[in-house]
Order: C-alpha cells, then structure tokens, then sequence
C-alpha cells in the first residue's frame, strides 16, 4: 500500500510560481511510475506530468511544456512539480498519483492518488 500527501498548492497571480510537493510513505517508489494530474470544475481529470521512478524518464503534457517540471528526491520519496510562468487555464486540483509504470498518461494507469491540492491562478 502506497500514501500520498500532496502540498504546496496555493493562490497565484498569472505569471508566477508553485512547487507542488507528493510525498510517499507505506513503500518506496521503487519500479513505479510517480504522475501528477489536474481536474477543473466540469472537466475531466488531465495528465500533466509524469516520472519514471527506475530511470528517472520524465514526461510533460504539451499544455506544460517549457513552463513545468517534474523531478524527483530519491532520498525523501518525494516528487515534485515545479510550476513557472502559471496561466490562469493552470488553475484545477492537482493531484499526485502512482502506478507500475505500465502506462503513464491515463488515470486508469495510476493504482494509489493522493488526495489533491488547489492551485488558484489569478489574471
């Protein structure tokens, strides 16, 4: 069994930053897939952003491309999203989610969500 606890989540003028924090804890992320998803109100749940636990292969959705990035703490079981140049189309709850890294871009690949965070992105 795998928790997750997302953070860093917050109100934002379009233009700034966030680092959205998904800590692990029960096991390692060891050969899982770490991703993180976002899901406006009357939309469905969106990829985002996605790491490959074992070699560190990252995977961006175009819509992120050049403005956020996913990484990893290996010692803290930890993955981050750092979120630049934020849009007020960025605001949703963002959730952070692990998988076995068969797939990596659809929820139905992802076993164990955190519970989300809210990023806010003011115009």
């Amino acid at each position: 069994q795998v928790q997750l606890v997302e953070s860093g989540g917050g109100l934002v003028q379009a233009g700034g930053s966030l680092r959205l924090s998904c800590a692990a804890s029960g096991r390692t992320f060891s050969r899982y897939a770490t991703g993180w998803f976002r899901q406006a109100p009357g939309k469905e749940r969106e990829f985002v952003a996605a790491i490959r636990w074992t070699y560190g292969s990252t995977y961006h959705a175009d819509s992120v491309k050049g403005r956020f990035t996913i990484s990893r703490d290996n010692a803290k079981n930890t993955v981050y999203l750092q979120m630049n140049s934020l849009k007020p189309e960025d605001t949703a709850v963002y959730y952070c989610a692990a998988g076995p890294a068969m797939g990596i871009t659809a929820p139905r690949d992802y076993d164990y969500w955190g519970q989300g965070t809210q990023v806010t992105v003011s115009s």
